[in-house]
């Protein structure tokens, strides 16, 4: 009596080489989301909870926030995660559901696109805001108390 082996299939796996770019974006998906929880609530309770609450938030609020160099980091890790993390969501429902190839390419580009032109104005706005803006007499009242007189 002999044993016939079953005939072999033509496949052969490859190893592949380079970086694994899908592993990547759902590592990032999770540390993103875990680091944005806590910028997210941190930022709900400094501008809902404590001080005045809602009614406080105002020109002069933002502007004392941003002269200082911790809440714009704060709030530009917050701009940077957020948006790349819902990009790369965006990038994951593109992939899943593109019917074609071109339709998926030109759909990624756009939220690529989009990403990009919001971080870059993100950014610029965090770090260019001028919180004394040179204002008509009748605006001094909505200028910040550390702003000098004018």
């Amino acid at each position: 009596m002999s044993t016939v082996d079953a005939p072999r299939s033509p496949y052969a796996r490859t190893q592949r080489s380079g970086t694994n770019w899908e592993k990547w974006g759902w590592m990032y998906m999770r540390a993103s989301g875990v680091v944005l929880v806590v910028l997210i609530f941190g930022h709900l309770f400094v501008n809902m909870v404590s001080g005045e609450g809602v009614r406080a938030i105002d020109f002069a609020f933002v502007a004392g926030k941003w002269a200082s160099p911790f809440w714009q980091v704060w709030d530009l890790l917050m701009l940077w995660l957020a948006l790349i993390h819902g990009a790369n969501g965006m990038r994951t429902i593109i992939n899943d559901y593109s019917s074609s190839v071109a339709l998926g390419k030109v759909l990624r580009g756009a939220v690529f696109l989009s990403a990009a032109a919001l971080i870059i104005l993100g950014t610029l706005v965090i770090f260019t805001f001028d919180p004394c803006p040179s204002v008509s007499p009748d605006q001094l009242g909505m200028l910040p108390s550390f702003c000098p007189p004018q």
